[in-house]
């Protein structure tokens, strides 16, 4: 079996990974790097495991998030689908099974909130892991003078502290974020994610789950 392990040690995973970031940095997109994918991978793994899910489907799902923004070496738009194409090309080129790669390249292509549904656990753990990630490390650091005219650079550089977890007491996902009301009102928060937050929701019932937003402790969804 092709595992996490070699998907991260692979380099031209890498490459497509630092490739695609770069894109996304001309473009002047927050941070998509190897920080953003290791925390996915992380965050995906964790809640499947913590639901129970066997060892491979969770090493599936990090394996997904590891290589879900790839597709933007190619063009922003569809980069759901390009980078599913493009994860097939690898993991069958690594000697993947055909069944894992299914798995894999189904969450890859639903990840994008235009397009995007939680078509099965792998592609809804990605779901919570990637929309979730928002920090102010990932505003890039040539972008921090311009957050006042950036709502997108502003509303992530706002958030100090960003952190999902599974309150299995009262069977719901919590984001609990810290926001700097005096860089981003709360409110600039959801005028730019909630659509991801929406699809959150739909990730979470997949799991038979609620889903909440706690900011600077005061639920607001």
């Amino acid at each position: 079996m092709v595992t996490y392990k070699e998907v991260r040690e692979n380099e031209d995973i890498k490459t497509y990974i630092k490739m695609a970031d770069a894109t996304l940095e001309s473009m002047k997109f927050t941070e998509h790097s190897f920080a953003h994918v290791v925390r996915c991978a992380d965050v995906a793994g964790s809640i499947l495991e913590k639901l129970g899910y066997d060892e491979r489907t969770v090493e599936l799902a990090q394996i997904a998030a590891y290589m879900h923004d790839i597709g933007n070496v190619v063009n922003r738009i569809d980069h759901a689908q390009s980078g599913a194409v493009m994860a097939f090309r690898l993991l069958d080129k690594m000697g993947m099974k055909a069944q894992d790669i299914s798995r894999v390249v189904t969450a890859i292509g639903n990840h994008d909130e235009k397009t995007a549904y939680p078509v099965n656990e792998i592609a809804a753990a990605l779901i919570l892991a990637d929309k979730s990630d928002v920090r102010r490390s990932r505003v890039r650091a040539e972008e921090r003078a311009t957050i006042s005219t950036d709502i997108h650079d502003r509303v992530n550089y706002a958030v100090e502290k960003s952190k999902l977890a599974l309150d299995d007491e009262n069977k719901k996902f919590i984001l609990y974020l810290t926001i700097d009301e005096k860089i981003s009102l709360i409110s600039e928060y959801f005028e730019i994610f909630l659509d991801r937050m929406m699809l959150c929701r739909k990730a979470a019932a997949f799991f038979e789950k609620g889903f909440e937003v706690n900011i600077n402790g005061t639920r607001v969804m």
